[in-house]
Formats: structure tokens, C-alpha cells, sequence
């Protein structure tokens, strides 16, 4: 009995990893104004634990629960609470796979194909997510099927309850309908990967409503260089007192062209260029990003970047305000006025990321 009951932990752990990601790099940040410091940033670091268990030979469960951690401060993000990054359980099997929790949407996921420069300074969303409206996010109470692979094309479908309509309808930051509805076509295959999707997020009274259309791709032209373009069209509707110059703000459209060209043995070079056209006056912004990657096995890379963002006199958009803990803003605020409206904000970084 006594060896039995030794056998059972085992067995239950045998289905389940501990995996993880050590992210940080030490940056150098320039707002064009007043700021100009050098600051050290764990960015998007994680700890996680995921398995899977096969009920059949046609059906497993599975399951992931993941927090970011800062490996900068030694804390981790949500205070006290825990899986605050994609924590989820489902369900697969030949029909594809049904997954319960909170977790990045359909229409988050699929920037991926362009996103060369993930939770670095340079990172995408820094242009394509710069407004308070609701967009691209991780959504929670989120229900979500994926289809199986037809050559190489797969679906999904996300729907997110959000925190739902809160039955207080009395008081008017109570009643919100805050669902979320989010779908992605995607395709791997050959050189090819891209992804097309949609987002629509309903009313909520204090962010607003949106709608948004993404498209992002990669292709390989040759063994070495890989090109890589985006598209996004966003139309911030807001709620019943948002007004007409905020609706503008939030409205915009993304577009931007990049490529990665292999020089060496585990070396790559990256670099990016991206507009945002927005329908506020002046408010428009492009951002170039420029690095050097080297892996130094499976697990450990290296890197280096120079990123720049050049504004229009009413915006003051940065490419270090997206995915990592050193995020630096209002640096320039002088008798109420931000003087970096307008300017070229720049940061160079190096960095160190390890995945276990």
C-alpha cells in the first residue's frame, strides 16, 4: 500500500512541465526632451506550468497556468494574485480543441507573423496599441475553439465574457456590457505565414467600443531573408460621454514593412519600419527599429536594438511603452505641458532571454 501511494505523485506529475522565460535588458531612453536615462527592464519574464492527459486515444485534457514575473525587482505583477499571463484548461482531439480561462485573443495572436521585435524596445504594439480604448489584449472569462489543421489553415474562434454586465445597472459605471468577440484565419506553410483577423469589443462606460481589423505576414524569400508585413484598422466608437476629439484619437489605421536576414551561424539581423495614421489632427507617428540577434544555443539568446519614433506635434508615442517594467512616461511634463510632444523619442537596449 505504502509503495502504491509513492507511485501516485509520480503518475500525477508525470503529465505536467515547468517552463518559464528570463527576459531582461538594460536600455538606454531618450523622450527628444528633458528625459534621457538608462534603466534596467524585465520584459514580459514569466514562470508557468502546463500538461495535458489523455482521457482516449481521441481526447486529452489540457491545461497552462502562467504569471509574469519581474526579474528586476524580484516581484511579480497583480500583487498577491497569481496567473495573470495565459492560464487556461480545455479540452482536444480530432474536432480541434475548446479552452476555458484567460489568455490572449484570436486577433492578439495574430500580429505574430511581424512582430520581430516582441517585448523589446522597438516592440510593434507601441504604435499599433497607444490608445486607453480596449484592444489586443488578454482577455479574461474567455471561452475558445480552435479547428483542426487543414494543410496548413486554422481557425480560431474567441469570446470573451469580460467581467460581464454587472447587475448594479443603478449606477452608471456598473451598467457596461463589456464583451469581447475575437476570430483569426491563419496559415503555415512553406515560406509562408500569415494571419488575418478581426476584433470587436462591446461598450464598456469606461474604456468604449471598438472594432478592428489586423493582417500580418511573413515570407521567406530565401533560406536567409524573411519579409514581413502588417496592416491594422482601428474604429474607436467610445461610449455615451466620449467625445468626438477622443473617438478621433482612438481611430486610426497601422501599416508597416520589415525583414530579417541570416549573416551568420545563429545571428540574425531585424530590422522594421511602421506608420500610424491617425484621425486626430497631428497626431500621426512612424517608428524604425534596427537589431542584431544571436542565439547562443536552444535556450539563451542575445540581442541589441536601436529604436526611433517620430512624432507629430500633438502625440508623443515612445517604443518602450509596451511588454516590459521600465516603461518611462510624462518624463517632460514642464508647467503642466509635455515638451516631448512632437519630438523623436529613441531607445537602444541590450538583452539577454533565456527560455526553460
Amino acid at each position: 500500500m505504502t509503495a502504491l501511494a509513492a507511485t501516485i505523485p509520480a503518475v500525477s506529475m508525470a503529465d505536467v512541465s515547468i517552463y518559464g522565460r528570463a527576459h531582461v535588458s538594460v536600455d538606454y531612453l531618450d523622450d527628444g526632451a528633458k528625459y534621457s536615462e538608462t534603466n534596467l527592464s524585465s520584459n514580459s519574464s514569466r514562470l508557468g506550468f502546463k500538461g495535458n492527459h489523455e482521457i482516449n486515444p481521441n481526447l486529452k485534457a489540457f491545461f497552462q497556468i502562467e504569471q509574469q514575473i519581474n526579474f528586476t525587482t524580484g516581484s511579480s505583477s497583480g500583487g498577491t494574485s497569481f496567473a495573470t499571463r495565459d492560464t487556461f484548461v480545455g479540452l482536444s482531439g480530432n474536432f480541434g480543441a475548446v479552452q476555458l480561462g484567460r489568455f490572449d485573443s484570436p486577433f492578439k495572436v495574430a500580429r505574430g507573423p511581424f512582430n520581430l521585435f516582441g517585448d523589446q524596445v522597438g516592440d510593434m504594439n507601441n504604435l499599433a496599441r497607444v490608445t486607453n480604448g480596449r484592444l489586443d489584449e488578454r482577455y479574461d472569462n474567455t471561452i475558445q475553439y480552435t479547428t483542426p489543421d487543414f494543410s496548413g489553415f486554422t481557425a480560431k474562434v474567441g469570446y470573451s465574457m469580460y467581467k460581464g454586465q454587472s447587475i448594479d445597472i443603478t449606477t452608471a459605471n456598473n451598467n457596461e456590457d463589456s464583451d469581447a468577440f475575437s476570430v483569426s484565419l491563419n496559415y503555415i506553410g512553406g515560406p509562408l505565414e500569415a494571419s488575418l483577423a478581426y476584433e470587436q469589443v462591446e461598450e464598456d462606460t469606461l474604456r468604449g467600443e471598438a472594432d478592428s481589423i489586423r493582417a500580418a505576414a511573413a515570407y521567406k524569400i530565401t533560406d536567409a531573408f524573411k519579409l514581413v508585413g502588417f496592416y491594422q484598422t482601428t474604429d474607436f466608437e467610445g461610449y455615451s460621454t466620449t467625445t468626438s476629439a477622443a473617438r478621433d484619437a482612438g481611430t486610426f489605421n497601422v501599416y508597416g514593412l520589415g525583414g530579417e536576414f541570416v549573416i551568420a551561424k545563429n545571428t540574425a539581423l531585424k530590422a522594421t519600419w511602421m506608420t500610424h495614421d491617425n484621425d486626430a489632427k497631428k497626431s500621426d507617428a512612424d517608428m524604425w527599429v534596427i537589431g542584431v540577434e544571436h542565439k547562443l544555443d536552444k535556450a539563451v539568446r542575445v540581442y541589441a536594438n536601436y529604436a526611433v519614433v517620430d512624432n507629430d506635434s500633438n502625440v508623443a508615442y515612445s517604443p518602450w511603452m509596451q511588454s516590459r517594467t521600465a516603461t518611462p512616461s510624462n518624463q517632460s511634463i514642464v508647467n503642466g505641458v509635455n515638451e516631448a510632444l512632437g519630438e523623436k523619442a529613441a531607445g537602444f537596449t541590450v538583452g539577454l532571454r533565456y527560455d526553460f
